[in-house]
């Protein structure tokens, strides 16, 4: 099969979060497989574009509503990621640095989407299904059948659609409906939610299918999804939940050039302790403590905003007792407590406000536990990080994280898990990790225990690969 995944981000070209990660892995595994599928981003003026080497196979114009604008379509020449990458380069729209918050973000993505229908449909890329991932291509299902410009050569192609994160629609007003080139208006209805035009609404109706990234979050769209939970209901027939895995090349504990030591999984306490060493080192902190992390953004969707409560508290009740290091950007005030609480607690704790990828590997590795008290995760792959590096995650359960992470207490289990995002469950969380890590035997076989799981993209892969063929490709 020809694949085309539509997207904003993937790894290593542009990351702000876990949607990178997807889209820079799973076409890879789904090439390994035997199928040809390719990444379609804009282009942005990043430092892994700069150190490529690109060949321009396309250009033409087209008009956003009564502008002309000139695109090209460049194909990086070596396809050193695993699969053909192509961006679609726009000067003055997508020629920028960052991913998002621009204020003509809508006329970026939709400039984006209509570069890339041109494209296929004059050129001899057709492919055999196009596979979108979240709202920022959320137009092209339906531009595909009701468009003028594209339904004779394109109405045909399947479409899939995946949500990494329901909460975020792309919803723009109907003052930007001349934007779109000529459509059906006896289909027009399909782009509506609620007064407005919903990207992710209109996607979810007109896709062959739609995935979410864990059965769990299929299930929660329904009753948790900023208004379009009715619609969830309404298309569930439609739904499929698939985990995300993760690329264990680049996740790899044995190999990973980014941390101290390599840590074996059948026999991982040295390793482990050879990185805990490493990151004690970095940050002035006493390896003989349980070391507890947080990694991602510090925003309430991660349960952020409970953390400088729930920290202090815990050093209140376990002094020099328990480390703490975080490692996250976002929100001001939830960035100020966390920084605020490293002046009464210097032994014992510590932040690096922003992200830093190769201090993200050394504390999986260096790590005991991985506090995770989301409120919402649709898949999560920071829990999946942390089990391949023998990192015990401490999860609120929602979303991937249910169907992911078992608690230790239950049959089978290597994890921590509390059911809801206040700070109490974190601290008792927190109790329980200190008196876990004391009992180093059942700490050490529940590393061996989780390191052995399989989340690699192989099996997740060949979930999406039975989907497509489903739709009788």
């Amino acid at each position: 099969m020809r694949i085309f995944h539509l997207a904003a981000e993937c790894y290593p070209v542009a990351k702000v979060g876990g949607l990178a990660d997807v889209v820079g892995a799973l076409p890879k595994y789904q090439n390994q497989a035997g199928h040809q599928a390719a990444v379609v981003l804009p282009y942005y003026n990043r430092k892994f574009v700069q150190e490529s080497e690109f060949d321009v196979v396309f250009e033409a114009s087209n008009l956003l509503g009564t502008k002309r604008y000139e695109f090209e379509i460049w194909k990086e020449r070596t396809n050193k990621l695993g699969f053909e990458l192509f961006l679609i380069y726009i000067p003055g729209l997508l020629d920028r640095e960052e991913v998002y918050s621009y204020p003509d973000e809508r006329e970026q993505f939709i400039a984006f989407q209509l570069a890339f229908l041109d494209w296929i449909n004059w050129s001899q890329q057709k492919p055999d299904l196009i596979h979108c991932h979240d709202h920022h291509v959320g137009l092209i299902p339906f531009l595909m059948k009701h468009s003028a410009l594209y339904r004779k050569r394109l109405s045909g192609v399947p479409a899939v659609f995946t949500i990494h994160n329901g909460q975020y629609h792309g919803a723009f007003g109907y003052d930007k409906f001349d934007y779109l080139p000529e459509v059906d208006m006896n289909y027009a209805g399909l782009l509506d939610w609620a007064g407005a035009i919903n990207p992710l609404a209109s996607a979810v109706k007109c896709c062959h299918k739609y995935t979410a990234v864990s059965p769990s979050y299929l299930h929660e769209l329904e009753l948790q999804s900023n208004g379009l939970e009715y619609l969830f209901w309404l298309e569930k027939s439609k739904g499929l939940g698939i985990i995300n895995g993760i690329d264990t090349e680049v996740w790899n504990p044995e190999g990973d050039p980014m941390i101290a030591a390599p840590i074996d999984a059948d026999a991982p306490d040295a390793g482990k302790l050879a990185n805990k060493k490493a990151l004690c080192e970095r940050f002035g902190l006493s390896p003989e403590l349980p070391i507890i992390s947080f990694i991602g953004r510090l925003v309430t969707e991660k349960g952020a905003d409970l953390l400088p409560e729930a920290i202090q508290h815990s050093l209140d009740k376990h002094a020099g007792k328990v480390n703490f290091v975080m490692l996250g950007a976002g929100d001001k005030e939830t960035e100020a407590a966390l920084e605020a609480l490293k002046e009464k607690y210097p032994d014992n704790y510590k932040t690096f406000i922003g992200y830093n990828e190769a201090l993200a590997h050394l504390i999986y590795a260096g790590s005991d536990f991985l506090l995770m008290p989301s409120r919402v995760e649709p898949c999560g792959l920071n829990q999946l990080y942390a089990l391949r590096y023998g990192t015990l995650p401490m999860v609120r359960r929602t979303g991937g994280l249910i169907d992911t992470v078992v608690d230790f207490g239950d049959e089978g289990g290597y994890g921590i898990c509390f059911n809801r995002s206040v700070a109490a469950d974190i601290e008792h969380a927190v109790d329980r990790a200190i008196e876990l890590y004391e009992n180093q035997p059942h700490l050490q076989l529940l590393r061996k225990r989780m390191m052995a799981l399989d989340f690699s993209w192989n099996q997740s892969a060949n979930q999406y690969i039975n989907l497509y063929q489903s739709l009788n490709i």
